[in-house]
């Protein structure tokens, strides 16, 4: 595109063509559209074989002219997942197999009837809900960076034009100075979503006003922490976003080559990504003059091999170099010395996500959002025991309990609500007593946890909290990069500390030792994931202390999660022989005679607890 009223001109042109999903009106020929959701999980519950049998259906119906078949990122619901919404209707359907492809065809789309038993089933109020956006998974929570998720095409330019794509680049370059755009940024109070929360506009200006012949804008895709997906779903579902936010970027502190480290792991986000480039690239959105300007800017796709560190920005800037992957002293920092020792900003997914918004919207419309010290929204990926896991985006200032009752639809089974951990390995534990805190940067921190990238993991009463430190400390020994001592001997002794009292052999010297150690590795390790790496120990001991006290000196184990501290009975009474226990009991240690009491060998027994989900009366005790 040689200019910006091209530009404004295609979309219209393209805004014409999306008429249906948009309800406002049909295209020539086509008559329904059909968005599936083509993201990590569903299509791991087969998506992309649901839609070549709708394709199939559409053929044997002669109904492919007139259906158009969208393939789209990640809804947020994941839990319902494969989400399907046929348009201009705006029917969603959910949990859909290939096997219902006939049926939605033959039944929907022909005989222009609902599939009953595809639709959602609210399980609070047990009402049935058509439509996605009227469930309550979406009252509360406000689509920024995932605006796009769900409603475009991620592998068709054209869509995410048709939604004011590359408008805010074309914005910039027509009408703003750098120093114009770093005012709108400091206006919106927009921080980094990466973790520690830095002023982006702080950290722009560090690097706009460094003197170098070149500089670099870098998006750190490399996304660690476990049950976190939210970078994921971005670069899935609306990878031209990050493009324009990198352009963007790279105008504002005067750079030409920006650089998207992304995870090997993530193949359908890379996937997307070298196709987005492409195309922006063809249409001159990205490479020499766009739009018609003199601002050149392209930008180079680099995968990471999985390491955690290398989410730490100076590791990241050592791996892409061709270096190992391992922290450099700061100062000096990325903005003034980075990138082949020149000035560099790096800045997360969501972050990126967030800038075309502010830039279109205006800074006031982004800072109404949040808290004081926290605008905007956040992005969360929602797991562990919660009614419906998923994506979730929310102003800042949400308390805890409205993303997990109002959002996530509560704890399942009847369960209550034990804490959350937040920030994933660098976070810590949020309990109950904190449940109505308002999340954001400040309140998190202030009690324990931390933001950081986003996940948040939500536990019952069936979790120990001992057991959550010792596996949170077992991934960062696995990560850590080793060339600080701290980190690299620290987070070891503190593990083996955990696992001496998960065995029912730590004493009190050991706690004392715990908390001490925490403050020496936090204070002294070289970067983040050894600073971070005891808050998962230093919140559950803070808040949970009465867990490891029982593991220490009663040897038991309240959550009944730690296999040496913990015994399957059979209680006699209640036992009604029937035998079911003890032909799932994988090691044969249950025995007797039929519609006699059994016993367990507890010799034989390997705690696993296929018992007690097997008996139907109740009768397996655990102590």
């Amino acid at each position: 595109m040689e200019n910006w009223s091209q530009l404004k001109a295609q979309k219209e042109q393209y805004r014409h063509e999306m008429n249906i999903r948009l309800n406002s009106g049909t295209v020539p020929g086509i008559t329904r559209e059909i968005m599936v959701c083509a993201g990590t999980g569903c299509i791991a519950s087969k998506s992309q074989e649901f839609i070549a049998a709708l394709v199939e259906q559409l053929e044997k119906n002669e109904l492919v002219d007139q259906v158009r078949i969208v393939s789209t990122g990640c809804f947020g619901l994941c839990a319902q997942g494969p989400i399907v919404i046929i348009y201009p209707e705006g029917t969603f359907y959910h949990q859909v197999k290939p096997k219902d492809a006939k049926l939605i065809v033959e039944k929907h789309l022909v005989a222009g009837e609902l599939v009953e038993r595809l639709l959602y089933h609210d399980h609070q109020t047990d009402e049935v809900i058509n439509r996605l956006m009227d469930t309550p998974f979406y009252h509360k929570q406000k689509r920024v960076a995932l605006r796009n998720c769900g409603r475009i095409d991620p592998e068709r330019i054209e869509d995410y034009i048709a939604f004011d794509g590359y408008q805010a680049l074309a914005t910039v370059l027509d009408q703003y100075q750098p120093e114009e755009v770093l005012t709108i940024l400091e206006k919106s109070g927009l921080r980094g979503r990466g973790g520690a929360g830095f002023p982006t506009y702080l950290k722009w200006s560090f690097a706009h006003q460094s003197q170098a012949d070149q500089k670099y804008v870098i998006c750190n895709a490399d996304e660690g922490d476990p049950g976190a997906f939210m970078d994921r779903s971005i670069l899935e579902g609306d990878p031209h976003a990050i493009f324009e936010a990198m352009a963007i970027a790279g105008y504002t502190i005067g750079a030409s080559q920006g650089y998207i480290y992304v995870r090997a792991e993530y193949p359908i986000a890379v996937g997307r990504l070298r196709i987005a480039l492409e195309q922006a690239r063809n249409c001159g959105l990205l490479g020499e003059g766009i739009l018609g300007s003199d601002f050149n800017f392209d930008v180079d796709l680099k995968l990471g091999a999985g390491a955690f560190v290398c989410g730490e920005e100076t590791a990241l800037l050592e791996s892409i170099e061709g270096h190992r992957g391992e922290p450099r002293p700061r100062p000096p920092f990325p903005a003034v010395k980075g990138l082949f020792g020149k000035p560099t900003i790096v800045n997360n997914v969501e972050t990126f996500g967030n800038i075309s918004q502010i830039i279109l919207k205006g800074p006031d419309w982004f800072a109404r959002m949040g808290t004081a010290n926290s605008k905007g929204t956040k992005v969360f990926a929602l797991g562990g025991k919660i009614e419906h896991t998923g994506l979730v985006e929310v102003p800042m200032g949400t308390t805890l309990r409205e993303v997990v009752e109002d959002i996530g639809g509560g704890i399942p089974d009847g369960g209550i609500f034990k804490a959350a951990q937040t920030g994933g390995p660098s976070g810590g534990c949020i309990p109950v007593e904190h449940y109505d805190v308002p999340i954001d940067y400040d309140n998190l921190i202030e009690i324990g946890s931390m933001m950081g990238s986003g996940g948040l993991i939500v536990m019952d009463q069936k979790n120990c909290m001992v057991d959550i430190a010792k596996f949170f400390l077992e991934f960062t020994v696995e990560e850590s990069c080793g060339k600080c001592i701290p980190c690299r001997v620290g987070t070891k002794r503190l593990l083996e500390i955990l696992e001496k009292i998960t065995m029912g052999k730590g004493t009190m010297d050991d706690l004392d030792k715990l908390e001490e150690l925490c403050k020496h590795v936090k204070e002294n390790s070289l970067c983040g994931l050894g600073q971070t790496a005891p808050n998962p120990i230093l919140s559950t001991y803070h808040y949970f202390k009465e867990e490891y006290i029982a593991h220490v000196r009663e040897k038991k184990c309240p959550a009944g999660v730690c296999k040496k501290l913990i015994s399957y009975e059979i209680i006699e009474e209640a036992c009604t022989g029937c035998m079911a226990c003890a032909r799932q009991c994988p090691v044969s240690a249950i025995s007797g005679e039929r519609k006699q009491p059994h016993v367990i060998d507890q010799q034989l027994c390997t705690k696993c607890g296929v018992c007690l989900d097997t008996c139907r009366y109740k009768a397996i005790s655990v102590g």
